[in-house]
């Protein structure tokens, strides 16, 4: 049986705010069954529990922002896609700010706090999401998409007119039966250009990123001084953060995600879509020792 999984033992860290530059201190703790992510301001009276899912997702301005009332999580989408790559269906993340920590920048450190936890196979079946026939969201040229299919598979194209990102690649096709999420996506960071960042400030966002978690470019070159961890770190980047937007739909995907210059907003405008959409999904388990769960789910170990 392909069961949920919680943490063994909580674990925190403690870190700065991409966009409010504000020092938070997160704490991830176990959960029962079928509690799904939850996150808690603990800093609020009183505390309040905001589900991370996506109609709950309220501002997409370059994160995905949870709001529950008045309260809101900014920045959720790195500790989500590790979530999803570890295959953690439970857990609660006490919060003292409105900002879930930047770390390096990319999903790598969130993973290694969740190793370190342990992982706890829980007794109930995982349920799945299976796509059962397509959904598309569309603006402008920018487009994603779900379709069906027997594992979970990511196709991602940009188009960014800047030297360094024009002789990397500008797609990718990622499928989870072939493909680690820990050593080929995880540690991909996140990227801007020296440009935008006085305009952003002056906005108050991006007022906690600097060159150490970040992958920062001017007109010209990368001015990280340790250079790129993947030649095609932006769009591996990009894959990371749709693999935690999706999962904010509740449960793992068992479908094939495609898109071009998507971000946050189209990507929850997707799962928007395939929630009304309720025909062209269903609930699945695979409980039973004769059935053959597909190859290709996240947190299971690749195929050889």
């Amino acid at each position: 049986m392909l069961c949920q999984r919680t943490i063994k033992t909580s674990i925190q860290a403690t870190g700065v705010g991409l966009h409010t530059g504000r020092k938070v201190r997160l704490l991830i703790r176990p959960a029962q069954t079928d509690t799904g992510v939850v996150f808690r301001r603990v800093d609020l009276d009183p505390v309040v529990d905001v589900p991370a899912k996506a109609l709950h997702v309220g501002e997409t301005r370059l994160s995905s922002c949870l709001v529950q009332g008045e309260a809101r999580v900014y920045t959720v989408e790195h500790l989500m896609s590790a979530l999803a790559g570890l295959g953690i269906d439970n857990a609660y993340i006490d919060i003292d700010g409105p900002e879930v920590p930047i770390m390096d920048g990319s999903a790598a450190p969130f993973v290694f706090l969740l190793q370190g936890a342990g992982i706890e196979v829980q007794a109930a079946p995982k349920r799945f999401i299976r796509m059962k026939s397509p959904i598309e969201v569309r603006d402008g040229d920018k487009w994603a998409r779900l379709d069906p299919h027997n594992g979970y598979r990511l196709a991602f194209s940009i188009a960014f007119d800047h030297p360094v990102i024009d002789r990397s690649a500008q797609s990718v096709t990622i499928d989870f039966a072939q493909t680690s999420y820990m050593k080929e996506i995880a540690r991909a960071r996140t990227f801007g250009f020296m440009q935008d960042v006085e305009n952003l400030r002056e906005h108050g966002l991006a007022l906690g990123g600097g060159l150490d978690n970040a992958v920062v470019l001017d007109e010209y070159r990368v001015l990280n001084s340790e250079g790129l961890r993947f030649t095609d770190e932006f769009i591996r980047h990009k894959v990371l953060d749709a693999i935690g937007d999706l999962y904010l739909i509740g449960h793992p995907i068992l479908g094939a995600f495609s898109a071009h210059k998507s971000g946050h907003a189209l990507n929850n405008q997707l799962l928007r879509a395939v929630l009304a959409a309720q025909a062209a999904w269903d609930i699945v388990t695979f409980e039973s020792p004769g059935q053959a769960a597909p190859a290709g789910i996240l947190g299971e170990p690749v195929a050889a």
